[in-house]
């Protein structure tokens, strides 16, 4: 799995090609606020591609993937953790090009005290690209009635032979989960942490390196 450092950085996938690219914005990050990311994938190449943004961070990520290749195929997971009066936002396009690509975008935010998150998820599919199979995700969890997200994913298709979705979700902890939890001897803490644990864990449990997954895992529980 490679780090970005580079806070404008363009990435060419050749053909056939397996990359994992990590992007983690936290206190000991060198990279700038500001990131703008591109990335070039050509026929057959598979892209994992994770963005990271702990505790404290207040940063702006634009991120831009474009399949110019026939089968190609792209996943996107962003997890972001806000606290305090934290700002970070993220605004995402994935651009099919080629035939029978297939594209899966995740983005998960966790956002407690007075923090903001924005995300801004574009996801095209040109003329000549059929048999495209894409989904977008945004799923966001608000602990506290001052933390705030604002959420817009689009889609913009110009083939008629796709299967695309979209979709996006905002809300508390589930009261009746903690209830239930509650009741079976698991204080309200510990119940919380399990909740959320399990919230992100889609994303987390994907990262290839499980040294750097507990670190993560550790520096969350530490903040929220």
């Amino acid at each position: 799995m490679e780090r970005i450092t580079d806070n404008n950085l363009i990435v060419n996938i050749a053909h056939g090609e397996n990359r994992d690219l990590l992007l983690l914005q936290d206190a000991g990050s060198r990279i700038s606020p500001d990131v703008v990311l591109t990335i070039h994938q050509a026929g057959g190449s598979h892209l994992r591609l994770y963005v990271l943004t702990m505790p404290g961070c207040d940063v702006n990520n634009n991120i831009r993937i474009e399949q110019q290749g026939d089968g190609c195929h792209s996943e996107l997971y962003i997890l972001g953790i806000g606290t305090g009066s934290q700002h970070f936002g993220n605004t995402t396009h994935i651009e099919h090009q080629g035939i029978g690509g297939t594209s899966r975008e995740v983005a998960k935010y966790v956002l407690s005290d007075s923090s903001h998150g924005t995300f801004y998820g574009m996801l095209k599919v040109l003329a000549g690209a059929q048999k495209t199979e894409a989904c977008q995700t945004n799923r966001n969890v608000l602990l506290t009635t001052d933390a705030a997200v604002n959420t817009k994913p689009e889609l913009e298709i110009y083939a008629d032979d796709v299967k695309c979705s979209h979709g996006a979700t905002t809300g508390q902890l589930d009261e009746a989960a903690l209830f239930y939890m509650r009741q079976r001897g698991i204080d309200t803490q510990t119940a919380r942490r399990m909740l959320l644990d399990a919230f992100m864990a889609d994303i987390i449990d994907k990262i290839p390196d499980t040294s750097l997954t507990e670190k993560i895992r550790e520096q969350i529980a530490e903040t929220l």
